[in-house]
């Protein structure tokens, strides 16, 4: 049974920081590309990291140099440390594992709610 777990959301100021975690179990970690997503209220989903399998961590334009993940192996985890964060990050994140060629799943999302 696949599962990926959430975990780490929460309240925030603008300008403060989270560290959002993702444990995962029930398939190969290391054949799976990893990624956070991110969606708002009347927003569509949209990518926020991709860790492809054997390749260079990507993100998405609006958190360049704010927003770190790093894929723990040895764990079968992610994590996806926020700086600097601002309002229009409030959103849910949901990790996701596969594509590619690989099944598709989504973890059931943490909020991250970033007001003053």
């Amino acid at each position: 049974q696949v599962q990926l777990v959430e975990s780490g959301g929460g309240l925030v100021q603008p300008g403060g920081s989270l560290r959002l975690s993702c444990t995962t179990s029930g398939f190969t970690f290391r054949r799976y590309d990893m990624a956070w997503y991110r969606q708002a209220p009347g927003k569509q989903r949209e990518l926020v990291a991709i860790a492809p399998r054997g390749g260079s961590i990507r993100y998405g334009d609006s958190v360049k140099g704010r927003f770190t993940m790093a894929v723990h192996s040895a764990e079968s985890t992610v994590s996806l440390q926020m700086n600097n964060l601002k309002p229009e990050d409030t959103a849910v994140y949901k990790c996701r594992a596969g594509g590619n060629g690989t099944p598709i799943y989504y973890g059931q999302g943490t909020q991250v709610t970033v007001s003053s």
